[in-house]
């Protein structure tokens, strides 16, 4: 059985936007609206680090150095939390480059999309950045993740496509998605081996092989709007439907399964594995949810 339960936060307008698991333990998160870095202990009362300027914080995940990373896709920086809160933040190689997604890449550096600039960036952990142009223009790429083939996987949101940087030479390669006016989104690395996004716009759950080849397999509800997705650790992906209200998981052989949120229109956006083995997800209602694996 699937138990969600919900735990609002103290300013409900701070906007939980995305969520990863820290190095120590915690959930830590982007309080986009307030401008913060969220950080709770399952079962604990949570704290929250100011950013100043306020910046909009997005994504955020674990950097190699044990510290967490995000973008800041309003004040254009990358920024570094420990996780004892001291904060440092980078700007990016484009002026108002809007950097959105950031994931630890295989050669140690982190690596992240700017939305505005049409570009990948990589940041070392000593800060020292570079970035490389998308081969077409207003593509919007948008998340991003280390696939198993050494590459850099992230989604072309206005593009409809996929793309991947190679890690060493730095050449990007594109695949165009089936359906039309898709619009990728959320992105990560299956346990099969392929990577798994989300069409927000075509309500659907795509997979890309290492070699392009690409499988689509719609909603239920197409007018859901997926917009992140992440691995369970037993073998399924799930992924969180901003307008459907609901999070939903699919095996790798397509089959999904489909739960509503406690709070009407919660709006969840990141999603993770958590600490305890359950799932969690930021809801721009003001609150993280809590969703017990089947089995767990």
């Amino acid at each position: 059985m699937t138990l969600i339960q919900e735990y609002p936060l103290a300013d409900p307008a701070a906007g939980p936007y995305g969520i990863t698991t820290g190095p120590d333990g915690a959930l830590w998160f982007t309080l986009a609206h307030a401008g913060q870095i969220g950080r709770m202990v399952p079962g604990e009362e949570p704290t929250t680090y100011h950013l100043d300027p306020a910046g909009q914080p997005t994504i955020i995940t674990t950097g190699p150095d044990g510290a967490l990373w995000f973008t800041e896709s309003r004040a254009h920086h990358i920024g570094r939390i420990t996780t004892d809160g001291v904060i440092t933040r980078f700007p990016v190689p484009s002026r108002d480059g809007g950097p959105y997604g950031i994931a630890v890449g295989p050669d140690g550096a982190l690596w992240f999309t700017e939305m505005n600039a049409d570009r990948i960036g990589r940041i070392t952990t000593g800060g020292e950045s570079t970035d490389v142009p998308l081969p077409v223009t207003g593509a919007y790429p948008s998340a991003i993740t280390a696939g198993t083939d050494g590459g850099m996987w992230f989604t072309m949101n206005q593009a409809n496509a996929i793309g991947r940087i190679d890690t060493a030479s730095t050449t990007i390669t594109t695949y165009p998605l089936p359906t039309e006016a898709a619009a990728p989104v959320g992105i990560t690395t299956g346990p099969d081996g392929a990577v798994w996004f989300v069409e927000i716009a075509a309500g659907q759950i795509g997979r890309i092989t290492p070699d392009g080849t690409i499988t689509e397999f719609p909603l239920p509800d197409r007018a859901g709007r997926p917009h992140a997705i992440t691995g369970d650790g037993n073998g399924d992906l799930w992924f969180t439907e901003w307008a459907g209200n609901r999070v939903g998981s699919i095996t790798t052989d397509g089959t999904i399964t489909l739960h509503d949120l406690p709070t009407p229109r919660s709006e969840p956006h990141g999603i993770t594995l958590g600490p305890d083995s359950a799932l969690w997800t930021a809801l721009e209602v003001g609150a993280l949810a809590r969703i017990t694996i089947p089995g767990q």
